[in-house]
C-alpha cells in the first residue's frame, strides 16, 4: 500500500489488515497475527514542543531549518523501497550540513508506538504498510505537525508557486483531519483491474467495458484453461480497491459518502452495493477465481498472475514495482478503469485514483522543521521524477512525469488517469476506519469469494459492522461533504 493503503509489503498505503486495540495505552494486542498500530501518549494539541530548533528564514530556507541539526527519517520499506527517500535525504544533508538517521522498515507501527508514547518520535515518517500508526488517534492527540507552513512555502522549482499550488487538489483534501492538514500523501495511486496486455493480445481478448462483459469474458478465459481472476486471499481487503470504487461509480459519490460517514442503511439502502456484491458472488459461484487464491499473500497472487495462471488482479499502481522480480520482460503490464453497471452515476472511464503513501511529521520530534523541509525537497520535480523512475509510480506533484519515458505499467496508469479527466473517485473509508474495512469487511469478502457467504448476507453483515463503529465512542469519527 501503497498506495490506500496498505499492503504489508507495498506502498498504500493503502490498506492494512490490523486490529487496533491497545493494552495499557502502549502495547498493542495482536489479533489475526497483526499488531495494532494504535499509538498513545500525550493528551492533546496544547502539549506541542516549543523548544524545537529554528534557524533564520530566507528565500532558500523558507521554513527556517536550523543548520547542523540532525534529522531522523523512518521510512516504510515495502513495494516502493526506500531509496527514493534516501536520495532526498542526501540533498537535505548537503544543504543543511546535518546528519540524517534513516531507518527503512516494514514494521512502522510496532517500532514507533512506544516512541510516540514516550515522547521521542522520529521527525518524519512514511506511515504505510500493515501495522501502520493510527493517524486519526495521533492527530487527535496533537502528535502530528500542522503542515500549513509547508503548503504555504515556495516550491523548490518555482518560488512564485507555493507548494500547495503544485500538488493535486485531492492531496490537500485527503491529508486533513478536520480543518488541519497534517498528512502529506506523497504518492498518487491508480487503482483498478490489472492485466497483461500481451496475454490479451495473444488470445484476442478485449478488456471489458461492463460488469456483464467481464462475466462473459471470464467464461471464455476459463475455457482456455486459465483462471480469470486471482487475489491476495490472505489480505482480501485488496479486493476492496475495486469493489468499493465500483459501488461509488455506479451509485454515485453522495451514496458512497454516506458509507464513508457511517450513516445508517448506507450499505443496505444502496442499490449499487447490491449490484456489485452480487457480481462478485457470481464470479465466485462460477469459480472464476484461481483455485487456492484464498491462501495466497499479495506477493504469491501477483506471482501467479505474472505466470499467466490468472488474467486479472485487483491492485494499485505500486504493483509494477513490487512484482518486478517475477514479471516477464514482454508482459505489457496494464490497468483498466472501472466497469459500467446499470444506471451509473459516473461515466465510462471513471477511475479510482487518489493520494497514497502517507507522510507525517511528528510535532514532538526533535526537528519538525527539518521534517517539513525534507518533504519540500521530495516535492521538487527532480525528486518526483526520481520516484517515478525508481518505483514506477506517480507522485502527488502535478505533471511531474511530463517528458519522461515511462515503464509499461506506469504509462498505462498515466494514460487511464488522463483519460478519466475529472472523473476520479477518492474514497475515505479504508483510510479512516481500516479496522472496519480491512479486518471486519475483509473477512466477509474472503467468505464471499470462496462461496461461503451470499451477497445478501455480506451486505447485511457489512452494515452491522459499520453500525458498530458508528456507535463506538472510542473511535474518532470524520465527516466528508465532497
Amino acid at each position: 500500500m501503497g498506495s490506500t493503503s496498505a499492503h504489508d509489503n507495498e506502498g498504500l498505503g493503502r490498506r492494512n489488515l490490523i486490529k487496533r486495540s491497545a493494552a495499557l495505552g502502549l502495547i498493542a494486542v495482536p489479533t489475526m497475527g497483526f499488531l495494532s498500530a494504535c499509538a498513545t501518549g500525550g493528551d492533546g494539541g496544547d502539549d506541542k514542543k516549543t523548544d524545537a530548533p529554528k534557524g533564520e528564514t530566507s528565500e532558500k530556507n523558507p521554513l527556517g531549518v536550523k543548520n547542523g541539526v540532525a534529522l531522523e527519517a523512518f521510512i516504510f520499506k515495502g513495494g516502493l523501497g526506500d531509496q527514493y527517500a534516501k536520495d532526498a535525504e542526501a540533498d537535505f544533508k548537503a544543504t543543511y550540513k546535518a546528519e540524517v538517521k534513516h531507518t527503512g522498515t516494514q514494521e512502522v507501527g510496532p517500532k514507533l508506538t512506544p516512541r510516540f508514547a514516550g515522547g521521542n518520535p522520529p521527525d518524519v515518517i512514511d506511515n504505510s504498510g500493515a501495522g501502520h500508526l493510527d493517524m486519526n488517534k495521533l492527530s487527535s492527540q496533537g502528535q502530528l505537525q500542522d503542515l500549513a507552513e509547508l503548503l504555504d512555502a515556495p516550491s523548490l522549482d518555482d518560488p512564485a508557486k507555493k507548494v500547495r499550488d503544485i500538488i493535486h487538489p485531492s492531496t490537500l483534501e485527503k491529508g486533513k483531519h478536520g480543518d488541519v492538514f497534517d498528512v502529506l500523501y506523497y504518492a498518487f495511486t491508480i487503482y483498478g483491474t490489472w492485466y497483461s496486455q500481451k496475454l490479451l493480445d495473444d488470445k484476442g481478448w478485449t478488456y471489458p467495458k461492463t460488469l456483464d462483459e467481464m462475466v462473459t469474458l471470464c467464461g471464455e478465459i476459463k475455457k482456455e484453461g486459465i483462471a480469470p481472476w486471482t487475489y491476495a486471499g490472505k489480505y482480501p481487503y485488496y479486493v476492496h480497491f475495486n469493489l468499493f470504487a465500483q459501488i461509488a461509480k455506479i451509485g454515485g459519490m453522495d451514496a458512497w459518502m454516506a458509507i464513508d460517514n457511517l450513516q445508517p442503511n448506507a450499505w443496505t439502502g444502496n442499490d449499487a452495493v447490491k449490484e456489485v456484491v452480487e457480481h462478485y458472488e457470481e464470479l465466485a459461484a462460477k469459480k472464476y477465481f484461481l483455485e487456492g487464491s484464498q491462501g495466497l499473500t499479495h506477493i504469491q497472487s501477483q506471482t501467479a498472475w505474472n505466470k499467466r495462471k490468472a488474467v486479472f488482479i485487483p491492485n494499485g499502481s505500486w504493483v509494477e514495482n513490487e512484482a518486478a522480480p517475477t514479471t516477464p520482460k514482454d508482459f505489457g503490464m496494464a490497468v483498466g478503469a472501472l466497469f459500467d453497471g446499470s444506471g451509473d452515476k459516473h461515466p465510462h472511464g471513471t477511475l479510482r485514483a487518489e493520494p497514497s503513501e502517507p507522510y507525517i511529521v511528528a510535532s514532538k520530534g526533535k526537528n519538525p522543521r527539518g521534517g517539513m523541509e525534507l518533504l519540500r525537497i521530495m516535492l521538487s520535480k527532480e525528486h518526483a521524477q526520481n520516484f517515478a523512475t525508481k518505483v514506477k509510480s506517480l507522485t502527488c506533484v502535478v505533471d511531474a512525469p511530463e517528458g519522461m519515458t515511462l515503464s509499461p505499467g506506469l504509462a498505462s496508469a498515466n494514460k487511464v488517469f488522463k483519460e478519466a479527466g475529472e472523473n476520479l473517485l477518492s474514497l475515505q473509508l479504508q483510510e479512516w476506519y481500516p479496522a472496519l474495512t480491512d479486518e471486519k469487511l475483509g473477512g466477509l469478502t474472503g467468505q464471499l469469494l470462496t462461496g461461503e457467504l451470499k451477497a445478501a448476507e455480506w451486505i447485511k453483515k457489512a452494515q452491522a459492522e459499520a453500525d458498530k463503529v458508528a456507535k463506538d465512542d472510542s473511535v474518532t469519527k470524520f465527516q466528508r461533504t465532497s
